[in-house]
């Protein structure tokens, strides 16, 4: 379930925050005294160990701060404030949930909506970006149906897992050899299931697979590719094969609207120093995925999402000196831990400068009257 909340505080523009709150089916190794140890039961009804691998709890505890300051200090502003506690965005359905559900109905319609996200960055940077601003991601589950029998008589299968292994080196050729190199493209095979004994072909196989893309022409090629590799591994396999597609979840590209980023980009000018350690409002376009656009696009109205750093900056410091930056545990990692003051003061004065810029600025009023 979402929770949404909001403040009306006189007459003014009406700006949305956003949290988004789901853990993800990972197993902390952080080593930390408050280290996640819950387990859960997936969809499969597996029971998994769960943690904030993603850093959601450090987006409700900064959208729950700001919401604080914003209301402490509302005799410095006029409008309204909407708060958006977000479930289901590792799942790419929460945004849209709560859409359907309603939300518009229970709150003000916004007239700009602002998101955040937490990245293994260093602690104290944060950055906005015009535009694209993450990748559009498409999943699916592709089983295959073979035909079982004795290890010791493999003609008289269809091995699925055969198929599979073949599958999955094929896949990996649309990136490197039918994509422009100038172009974003990913596709993952994040987990394959087949069989249970060594002495026996199963009769199906299971793969999740997920691409990324940060443009529609490219999306389109990869999806095209795919089902047609899969289509031809079935053939190849004497007709006998049958493969089935499902897609399972669709994240839409998030693009920053232009203006709306423009004015925060003076805010956060003002709030942060610049630099590497400070404000980049060149920040790349993120290879991860997100749903918050949906929360502005289904009703036509702008938004910008931010993302600021999480990583002791000592630890940064230190591995960059050593070039090994890549090496420090990011999103959905294990090992992904925060400075959490730190990044806490940064993600706060994120969504209250983001806010503030509508909410006092009069200069830009265009921007939330319809005008874009």
């Amino acid at each position: 379930h979402g929770l949404a909340a909001y403040l009306r505080n006189g007459p003014g523009p009406t700006i949305l925050l956003r949290a988004d709150m789901d853990a993800l089916p990972v197993q902390e190794t952080t080593g930390l005294p408050y280290a996640s140890r819950v387990r859960m039961r997936d969809q499969d009804g597996a029971e998994k160990s769960v943690m904030h691998a993603c850093g959601h709890d450090m987006h409700v505890t900064a959208l729950l701060a700001a919401a604080d300051t914003l209301a402490r200090a509302r005799r410095a502003w006029s409008g309204t404030l909407v708060l958006v506690f977000q479930p289901a965005e590792e799942r790419a359905t929460g945004a849209r949930d709560m859409v359907d559900d309603g939300l518009y109905e229970k709150v003000p319609v916004p007239d700009v909506a602002i998101g955040a996200h937490v990245t293994p960055y260093r602690a104290g940077v944060i950055g906005t970006r015009r535009g694209v601003a993450a990748s559009a991601a498409d999943s699916f589950l592709l089983t295959l149906h073979g035909r079982s029998a004795h290890a010791s008589a493999p003609h008289a299968s269809i091995d699925p897992i055969v198929a599979s292994a073949s599958l999955i080196l094929r896949l990996q050729t649309i990136i490197s050899r039918e994509v422009a190199p100038s172009s974003f493209a990913v596709l993952t095979i994040g987990a394959i299931h087949a069989g249970d004994r060594e002495n026996i072909i199963p009769a199906s196989s299971t793969l999740k697979i997920n691409i990324r893309s940060q443009d529609s022409e490219t999306r389109d090629k990869v999806l095209g590719s795919m089902k047609r590799i899969v289509e031809a591994e079935a053939r190849a396999a004497g007709g006998e094969l049958e493969c089935v597609l499902t897609p399972t979840t669709s994240f839409p590209l998030l693009v920053n609207d232009e203006r709306v980023t423009a004015a925060i980009e003076e805010t956060f000018c003002q709030l942060f120093p610049p630099g590497n350690s400070g404000y980049n409002k060149h920040m790349p376009c993120m290879s991860m995925s997100e749903d918050f656009g949906i929360l502005a696009s289904s009703i036509g109205i702008p938004s910008c999402f931010f993302l600021y750093g999480g990583t002791d900056p000592e630890v940064w410091d230190q591995m960059e000196k050593e070039g090994r930056t890549g090496e420090i545990p990011g999103n959905h990692s294990g090992g992904f831990k925060l400075d959490v003051e730190r990044t806490l003061k940064t993600a706060v004065d994120g969504y209250v400068g983001a806010a503030l810029t509508f909410l006092v600025a009069r200069e830009n009023d265009e921007l939330v009257k319809g005008k874009m």
